[in-house]
């Protein structure tokens, strides 16, 4: 039983908070940049700053701003239109946020990421060394997917996607997710009049996901259903989410305090370590390898590494250190993992057992195609 006060005891310990700002709340009625928001979300951040927490913000925007700019009544549908629109929007965007934190003393940095940035353990790395720093400079990072160069094969796709993954990146303690909404309805509050706000999810089902819809304005990407999803994310890597309606003053203070406002998405409590998150979320798997039905029962119900004499097949090319999923014999993914040898190397070896890897290939790198540590259950 859940008892009033109960989202003030879970979210008292936060101190890192990842808010996602979503183009919905950043746009007026009219599809330009709504200033006054952005006045209101400075002012805002800059007062929790004061109080001790880190705030990172993940901003959407720069491809709205962009079609301000151009004349644009419709979101650009092509890859190079985007890229066009987001080039023309993203010092529009800054400007703004600049602007605005500097009016309360605060300085803001820009990072822009593409999917290969945390894909690459290095650049990853990388990357949360970078927004740390930032962080304990007293300076506000504001992220966002580097649409002027991104293509379809590295695009996070949204900005909630990529707002899950950066709570990893970063190690946060909480995810905002602010949109033009109220937050998660049980229908659709567009069309039934009877729906209702659901307060709490502890778990993200097919019910929950249902439930979210899968709607698409002529600004925001991916509606409802991307928010869920990065919430069942961060939920995996043990963080609450809450997203709720940014277009309220004082939402994100709100939300710290505990109200009842928005939805909040608990946390599991086995909470999955970062590098498994970031082989789960941030790597794109470059093949699959098929598997028996034994090996899917040790790999599942044991922990137990991924060997060669489990293999029945091979799809794709790939080399070693690459992400694959792993498929069962009716073709269902069941886990992620990091590679040992190639492709090539796969082919040669599959079906037999560790002991003949040398006789085989000439050498041996290491007796499991795939480590447990390099393992994940999906």
């Amino acid at each position: 039983m859940i008892h009033q006060g109960y989202r003030k005891d879970l979210l008292k310990n936060i101190r890192r908070i990842v808010v996602k700002i979503g183009s919905g709340v950043l746009t007026s009625c009219h599809g330009g940049l709504d200033l006054q928001i952005f006045e209101e979300l400075a002012k805002e951040t800059a007062l929790i700053k004061g109080k001790g927490y880190e705030p990172i913000i993940v901003s959407s925007g720069a491809i709205a701003a962009g079609m301000e700019r151009l004349g644009l009544v419709e979101k650009p549908k092509s890859i190079p239109q985007k890229q066009a629109a987001a080039a023309v929007g993203q010092s529009t965007l800054m400007w703004s946020y600049e602007r605005s934190f500097a009016r309360h003393g605060q300085k803001v940095a820009q990072v822009l990421l593409t999917h290969d940035d945390l894909s690459d353990r290095t650049r990853f790395l990388n990357a949360r060394n970078t927004i740390l720093t930032l962080v304990n400079h007293g300076i506000i990072p504001i992220i966002n997917e580097n649409d002027s160069v991104a293509v379809e094969e590295i695009k996070f796709g949204d900005n909630d996607n990529l707002s899950a993954l950066i709570t990893n990146l970063v190690q946060a303690d909480l995810l905002i997710i602010l949109t033009n909404t109220d937050g998660l309805y049980d229908k659709d509050p567009c069309i039934e009049s009877d729906s209702q706000r659901i307060s709490i999810v502890p778990e993200v089902n097919d019910e929950i996901e249902k439930a979210a819809g899968d709607t698409i304005s002529a600004i925001c990407v991916g509606g409802m259903i991307t928010k869920v999803q990065a919430a069942k994310k961060a939920a995996i890597f043990g963080l609450s989410t809450v997203v709720a309606n940014g277009k309220v003053g004082g939402m994100i203070n709100r939300i710290i305090n505990g109200e009842d406002v928005g939805t909040l998405f608990l946390p599991k409590e086995d909470r999955m370590a970062s590098r498994k998150h970031w082989i789960a979320f941030a790597v794109r798997p470059k093949g699959e390898i098929i598997v028996d039905k034994g090996a899917q029962r040790a790999i599942v119900d044991k922990g137990k590494s991924l060997l060669p004499s489990g293999i029945l097949d091979v799809r794709g090319r790939f080399a070693i250190g690459d992400s694959v999923g792993l498929m069962n014999p009716d073709g269902c993914e069941f886990a992620k993992g990091l590679v040992n040898y190639d492709s090539s190397e796969i082919i040669k070896i599959k079906g037999l057992k560790t002991i003949e890897i040398e006789d085989i290939l000439g050498y041996r790198y290491y007796d499991e195609i795939i480590h447990r540590d390099d393992l994940v259950v999906l």
